[in-house]
């Protein structure tokens, strides 16, 4: 999303991130903004990073502090930036989808409106904020993600002498799976799905352990599988993405890039390469992709 009108530059850079949170309700769709009675605006929930923080992470704790909500996050809506009594200030934000949670006002927040998309925009005093809810609804809010995550380091196949299916993941592996597991948390999977490979299957079963959820194993997102027959794969991902809100699937470092390049997104990404270990969250909206996001390094997306 290109940034909103920043005027000049300054050295200093106030780093902040928040959400496009919303929900379903009886009325249909409804966006949350606040109410800051300091500044006595309307806004997004959002705010600064703590030292060290990441921006997700910080958008997801500043949305649960400032609204109360638990939340899925879907796609990535971009950055704006603007000043700030002259300093520069950037703003990260995701979409969110509302899972749980409910407001309590406090001295920052004193008031929550769920708004339909329309209102929202009237309501709104900033006309940053005005182009990130822009962002966010110019295709559609999405009706389902889908997160395929590469395998995290298991060690050379050629020091590997048994069954190639049967190769774990080493030290290193393992570490990035354990840090995976806020990230991939974050977007809420309600199922998740692995090649039938054991490096596959260890990548989320930390993740699956937290959130209680089976591990469904499958030939079909395995690389020799979508090599084969890659009209197979590609119908079982549009499946889980028109059967859940969201799905998580384990794979491998041929297959993945193989789905993305077939799913002939616009704009095509510059490169579907995916590291040991990296992410590609696919937003569809209705069964149609509406965006792919690449986190080449998601345990430091998360912190």
């Amino acid at each position: 999303m290109a940034s909103s009108g920043s005027g000049g530059r300054s050295r200093e850079v106030i780093r902040a991130a928040g959400g496009v949170v919303w929900r379903e309700s009886d009325a249909g769709m409804e966006l949350a903004l606040i109410h800051r009675p300091r500044y006595d605006d309307w806004s997004l929930p959002k705010g600064k990073l703590h030292v060290g923080e990441k921006p997700l992470p910080a958008a997801l704790r500043e949305v649960a502090e400032e609204i109360g909500s638990s939340v899925a996050v879907t796609r990535r809506l971009g950055r704006i930036e603007y000043l700030v009594a002259g300093v520069r200030k950037t703003v990260d934000y995701w979409g969110m989808r509302h899972m749980s949670g409910s407001f309590t006002a406090g001295d920052e927040v004193d008031e929550l409106r769920w708004l339909a998309p329309r209102d929202a925009m009237r309501t709104l005093t900033y006309d940053h904020d005005r182009a990130v809810v822009a962002e966010a609804l110019r295709p559609g809010l999405p009706s389902s993600t889908v997160v395929l995550v590469r395998h995290a380091k298991a060690g050379k196949r050629a020091h590997w002498h048994k069954d190639d299916r049967l190769r774990p993941l080493e030290s290193a592996g393992r570490e990035q799976a354990r840090r995976l597991v806020p990230f991939l948390a974050g977007f809420g999977p309600e199922v998740i799905v692995s090649a039938d490979r054991v490096r596959c299957v260890q990548t989320v079963q930390p993740v699956a352990e937290l959130l209680d959820r089976a591990i469904e194993q499958t030939d079909t997102f395995a690389d020799e599988a979508f090599e084969t027959d890659p009209e197979a794969t590609l119908a079982a991902v549009r499946h889980l993405a028109v059967s859940h809100r969201c799905s998580l699937i384990s794979s491998q470092g041929d297959a993945i890039p193989g789905i993305i390049d077939a799913l002939e997104l616009v704009p095509a990404p510059a490169s579907s390469a995916t590291r040991k270990a990296a992410v590609w969250v696919v937003s569809f909206r209705l069964g149609r992709v509406i965006s792919a996001d690449y986190y080449g390094s998601a345990p430091a997306e998360m912190g």
